[in-house]
């Protein structure tokens, strides 16, 4: 059995071509698994989601942004934090207007219901008994803090106390990981978008499974950049400029802490 698992789309189909093309090139999984963050916020909502669920038997969970279009919510800046420090205005105003524009393109697209329905979790048992747990930041949220390579063990252990898994794959902070937490494999997939690596690839893991066990692959791809930015340019993304910030390395993770999106 072979799953391919990928996170963290945003809407960016420049990148998602580019992983799906480097999956094929491995021959066609059994499976893939996408866990989250599907749309926002890049210029290419519509054509990620007509992309990515034509996939043969492709499973879903729902990350932060994904809920952030559909039932209303928002990321930092809230409005009480604009009250107390008026600099934020014009991130507040960025983020409504991003998130805003999104929504209207699932909505006349006639997407807004799939993602509205998506779920928090999948589950599988592997052929030999691992319980497999995939969700977008950590065991029964979609935001958060999530997984990263230095997230300190205190937190992993609160994270993953009560999961009901061996091994869970996760996305939201856009930084690959491999970490142990008791008894608990947990595997961060990292981005198909947005990148937080000093690569600036997309990143994406195979899961090989059989009755003897299975292993873990990270698989690391670049991509046409420059192309993304052209995009935004075109379409007159209301955030194109916290977008192209990724694209430049600007947002490489250097160390614990909530994630950017």
């Amino acid at each position: 059995m072979r799953i391919a698992l990928l996170s963290d789309i945003h809407g960016n189909h420049i990148a998602l071509d580019a992983v799906l093309a480097d999956i094929q090139s491995q021959g066609e999984p059994d499976a893939y698994w996408v866990l989250g963050d599907l749309a926002a916020l890049g210029g290419q909502p519509v054509d990620s989601l007509e992309r990515v669920t034509a996939l043969p038997n492709v499973s879903f969970v729902r990350g932060n942004t994904d809920r952030y279009v559909t039932k209303g919510d928002r990321p930092p800046p809230l409005p009480e934090e604009v009250v107390a420090n008026p600099d934020l205005l014009p991130v507040l105003v960025e983020v409504a207007n991003s998130f805003a524009w999104t929504q209207g393109m699932i909505t006349a697209s006639g997407w807004f219901d799939f993602m509205d329905k998506l779920p928090l979790e999948q589950r599988l048992t592997l052929p030999d008994g691992t319980r497999l747990l995939g969700v977008h930041a950590s065991p029964g949220t979609d935001d958060g803090v999530g997984v990263s390579p230095d997230t300190p063990e205190e937190v992993l252990n609160e994270m993953f106390d009560s999961c009901d898994a061996d091994l869970v794959c996760v996305g939201h902070t856009h930084w690959p990981a491999n970490r142990q937490v008791g008894n608990v494999h947990v595997v961060n997939l990292g981005s198909v978008a947005n990148p937080r690596i000093p690569s600036l690839e997309a990143t994406y893991v195979l899961l090989d499974a059989n009755e003897s066990g299975y292993t873990i692959t990270h698989h690391f791809v670049p991509y046409a950049r420059d192309a993304v930015v052209q995009i935004l340019d075109q379409v007159h993304h209301p955030a194109a400029g916290f977008i192209e910030s990724f694209m430049r390395g600007e947002k490489i993770a250097t160390h614990y802490g909530q994630p950017d999106c």
